[in-house]
């Protein structure tokens, strides 16, 4: 039987018995953990000798063979990976008359001491390590600590806590993508592992939302074109009260928080009751949806910039150039007045347009014209948002034009 431990090194001196590819890497190690370290080697490979180079007030290098207890002196850990059978059981047996933990990395069956395999997941409380101990079986270690890893990375292992007795609550501002969980980035499914309280918006990824634990207080605050039940100054208010309760709030939105989203609205409302916020960027529907629909905003010989605009109200003058895409977000209602008001800027009424509706879902469409059809195009067809507008020539990419 073993018992897993947590050591502190910070400061301490760690003797190192050899100087290869396996002592290297533990060296790393002991470093990372605040060590200092001493090795005792009659020579090291390259990956010791340029951390000897670029951190050597924390490292002694003994340039020679091991030669007894004398170099274990001062030790709290000792760790040994000469490579010779007679050497690495001298380390081990000089460590135990010292009553000095050894690492012997020649031998999992008679080592008193094992690293176990390790990794660490950040988190909105802090860094999680994880460690897996097999015995003699270190792919089996590796392959469990990775799976854990996974499971905390996707949301699988579920973080949540009563943090309202820590007293100390955060925000994060999480863009959802365009609704699907497979672009729902690995820090949004952390912090929705780690969240006490998701508040909602109606375009973001409710599948990831349905598989939320039950502890986890869903608010939905989703609007529709014309109707907002749950103003912005309220949802403001929202995040503000349940982080001052000691809880970790993810705001759960559609595309980017910073794309057409009141993201900056919301972080600034959160800073100025100093609570702490983290931004995630998601995938932005500007992009994403029309390249589900095969059409690039840019390309080269095509176009050679983009303009993203909110559409729900009148636009204002824009790049008419033929090497220039306009996207449209919340363009549905407006798509008449726009078209008109991009003619009379300088746009040809034979630009081509897209509109693209619920891009990656099943029932994705896309309806195309120009700008002098496109509204009577979107009418026949019975155009509904979400969707996505794109004028400009790259339009002809898509496989839908015809």
């Amino acid at each position: 039987m073993t018992l897993p431990l947590v050591l502190d090194l910070t400061g301490r001196l760690v003797v190192l018995v050899g100087g290869g590819p396996v002592a290297a890497r533990r060296l790393q190690t002991f470093l990372d953990e605040g060590a200092q370290v001493r090795i005792v080697a009659p020579w090291v490979c390259e990956d010791i000798a340029e951390l000897v180079r670029s951190d050597g007030d924390r490292i002694q290098w003994r340039d020679r063979d091991y030669l007894g207890p004398a170099d274990l002196a001062d030790a709290w850990l000792v760790h040994t990976a000469v490579g010779e059978l007679s050497v690495d059981r001298q380390v081990a047996a000089d460590a135990a008359a010292a009553r000095l933990w050894c690492v012997d990395a020649t031998s999992a069956a008679t080592t008193s001491a094992s690293v176990p395999a390790r990794t660490s997941v950040s988190t909105p409380d802090g860094r999680v390590t994880i460690a897996a101990h097999s015995g003699g079986d270190p792919r089996l270690a590796s392959s469990v600590r990775d799976a854990i890893a996974t499971g905390l990375a996707s949301g699988l292992i579920p973080l949540q806590h009563n943090r309202a007795r820590d007293g100390e609550g955060w925000v994060a501002l999480v863009g959802g993508g365009p609704g699907i969980d497979g672009l729902l980035t690995a820090r949004g499914h952390e912090l929705l592992a780690a969240a006490d309280v998701v508040v909602v918006d109606r375009l973001a990824p409710r599948a990831v939302v349905d598989r939320l634990p039950e502890s986890v207080r869903v608010i939905d605050v989703g609007k529709t074109p014309g109707h907002h039940p749950v103003p912005q100054t309220r949802i403001n208010d929202i995040l503000v009260e349940e982080a001052q309760r000691g809880l970790g709030v993810v705001r759960l939105k559609g595309g980017d928080p910073y794309v057409l989203g009141r993201g900056g609205e919301e972080r600034t409302a959160c800073e100025a009751h100093g609570i702490r916020v983290e931004v995630v960027p998601g995938v932005t529907s500007a992009i994403a949806v029309p390249a589900a629909a095969g059409i690039p905003v840019t390309h080269r010989g095509v176009a050679r910039g983009f303009t993203v605009l909110t559409g729900h109200e009148d636009i204002a003058h824009v790049p008419a150039s033929s090497d220039h895409t306009l996207v449209l977000l919340m363009g549905v209602s407006h798509l008449g007045r726009t078209a008109e008001l991009l003619v009379e800027h300088g746009h040809s009424p034979d630009c081509p347009v897209a509109v693209v509706e619920r891009g990656f879902h099943p029932s994705q469409r896309t309806t195309v014209g120009t700008l002098a059809t496109i509204d009577a195009e979107a009418t026949a067809a019975g155009v509904e948002a979400p969707a996505v507008v794109v004028v400009g020539d790259v339009v002809r990419l898509s496989p839908h034009w015809t």
